[in-house]
């Protein structure tokens, strides 16, 4: 060890003596390089996109024409605002936001069993190990992505448009607006799928269908579950705020309430749709453990 210390820190000194070129181009050449952790060209790629995010931010704030009196004034409004809801109305909380909370919740459970019935088969076309046809997966990915890019809102406005106000407008929108959130982790769970057990089960010459039942299912079952209780508890909270375009359920009353300026009743709707969305909560969780 002893002799180990000396020959580094001998090394050490040739390295701090050594200043002539033979010494630079010599055994202790690696000990004389300097250490940068980016080169000029990543350090000037930093700089560029810190300079494009800055310049990003600062056309944004001068787009949305920030008013700043109304800026100033926004906590004495808030302050207000909050005063004039306490103490909630209570009495208001039955018949008109219990029945209008349970019909929230019908439009979430339905407009999600919608959404499976319809974003399952997208879902084995856009898995390329399942469907090998190069255009079906292009067209089943060009739907998934089509029912993302369009807000619940503006779905619930077309339906609107199509059914008139009401639940069904609503049920329709939370489902053409889930078909893309399931269909894709959906389809990336089906391209995960392990190919021993799927030749297997094909060797013995079973059909197509039995090899999705006896060889895929099992391998995407805990995935489908998980998918399907974490996008119910997504829908429960899209749909609270459906009615305010008039796609029924809780919205509706919370909208009504505004336009009255009836601020009791605003939280009383408010504490409602919290509860519902905390018990909804607990309640996939505890559900999910049990499954997954």
């Amino acid at each position: 060890m002893t002799g180990l210390t000396t020959a580094t820190g001998g090394a050490d000194a040739a390295a701090r003596g050594a200043t002539g070129p033979a010494a630079r181009s010599g055994p202790v050449r690696p000990l004389l390089r300097e250490w940068s952790r980016f080169t000029p060209r990543q350090r000037l790629a930093r700089w560029l996109v810190w300079l494009g995010v800055v310049a990003a931010v600062a056309w944004a704030v001068r787009s949305i024409d920030i008013i700043p009196e109304f800026l100033a004034d926004a906590p004495a409004q808030m302050a207000d605002l909050l005063v004039r809801m306490w103490p909630p109305d209570l009495g208001h909380y039955y018949p008109q936001v219990h029945t209008a909370l349970v019909e929230t919740l019908h439009i979430a459970t339905l407009g999600t069993l919608l959404a499976f019935a319809l974003a399952v088969p997208v879902a084995l076309l856009a898995a390329r190990n399942i469907c090998r046809v190069a255009p079906l997966n292009w067209l089943a990915q060009l739907v998934l992505v089509a029912s993302r890019s369009v807000n619940s809102l503006v779905w619930a406005l077309i339906f609107v448009a199509v059914f008139g106000p009401g639940a069904t407008a609503g049920v329709f929108a939370i489902a053409f607006r889930s078909i893309g959130f399931v269909g894709k982790l959906l389809a990336e769970a089906l391209e995960e799928v392990a190919p021993g057990p799927v030749e297997a089960v094909r060797a013995t010459g079973a059909g197509w269908g039995a090899t999705m039942l006896k060889a895929v299912w099992p391998q995407v079952q805990p995935a489908f579950w998980g998918i399907a209780l974490f996008r119910w508890d997504i829908n429960v909270r899209e749909s609270a705020v459906l009615g305010l375009v008039g796609a029924g359920g809780i919205g509706v009353v919370l909208n009504d309430a505004i336009d009255f300026f009836q601020w009791d009743r605003v939280a009383t709707v408010l504490l409602a749709i919290l509860g519902v969305v905390l018990v909804a909560e607990v309640l996939v969780n505890r559900i999910r453990a049990r499954l997954i």
